[in-house]
């Protein structure tokens, strides 16, 4: 759980997700109407509001982007999205079932697993990032990742780039978007999402070694054309 928001708009149809808690796979779908209840129990964790529910369907427990709501309050959540089995390590606590979602009229969107799908946001160091090619035979530039995609695709692959987004604990891993001086912003080739288990910060020069996805459909119209997977980082 934890992580950062993002996005609006959720899963249109019900997918599988990867696996999030330990020997756990974690499952979503959406849901058509937007749930109302009675707030019984508000727990506040890093950015976000998690909600325990009276609604007319019995108890649930929601989670939404931080927001001052107190026990006994009535709610609205928008576009919600049932998940089961998710885990929050910040209240290590597994949720048998649990709906995120938009707290009405707040168009704030919901919490953990819509933080890493976030598109790729501007560098916060404005110095111009030109970081050398990794060595070795998966060598690639985030140029080459995003441009060649369809080549690269399910192979493994060596960038080295600097961190410009970093969103932790989102679906178990940690999102990174990493750049390297190549590619090109109007073209959207000049950035690279990146999952991994590592840590990082923004501004930290690494070189991840992953596997190439493409096409990859989060939900709510967040299908990156291109990221790497599950990749190790080092210095």
């Amino acid at each position: 759980m934890k992580t950062l928001l993002a996005l609006c708009l959720l899963f249109t149809a019900p997918l599988a997700l990867p696996v999030w808690a330990a020997g756990a796979p974690a499952t979503a779908a959406a849901t058509s109407s937007a749930i109302t209840g009675e707030v019984l129990e508000v727990k506040d964790v890093d950015s976000y509001t998690y909600l325990r529910l009276k609604t007319k369907e019995g108890e649930t427990w929601a989670a939404v982007s931080t927001a001052p709501i107190k026990v006994g309050a009535r709610v609205t959540i928008n576009n919600p999205m049932v998940m089961q089995n998710f885990e929050s390590r910040s209240l290590k606590k597994t949720f048998p079932t649990i709906v995120f979602g938009t707290l009405g009229g707040t168009g704030k969107v919901a919490a953990d697993a819509h933080a890493g799908m976030a598109k790729p946001a501007p560098a916060t160091d404005t110095t111009p990032i030109k970081v050398a090619k990794a060595s070795g035979a998966n060598a690639r530039t985030v140029a080459e990742v995003t441009t060649k995609s369809a080549e690269l695709k399910d192979k493994p692959v060596v960038v080295s780039g600097k961190v410009v987004k970093y969103n932790p604990a989102i679906m178990g891993k940690n999102w990174i978007h990493l750049r390297d001086g190549s590619g090109d912003a109007a073209k959207e080739t000049n950035d690279i999402l990146v999952t991994t288990a590592a840590q990082a910060k923004v501004g930290d020069v690494v070189t991840v070694s992953g596997i190439v996805r493409t096409n990859k459909d989060f939900g709510s119209g967040y299908t990156y054309k291109v990221l790497i997977e599950d990749a190790t980082l080092k210095p």
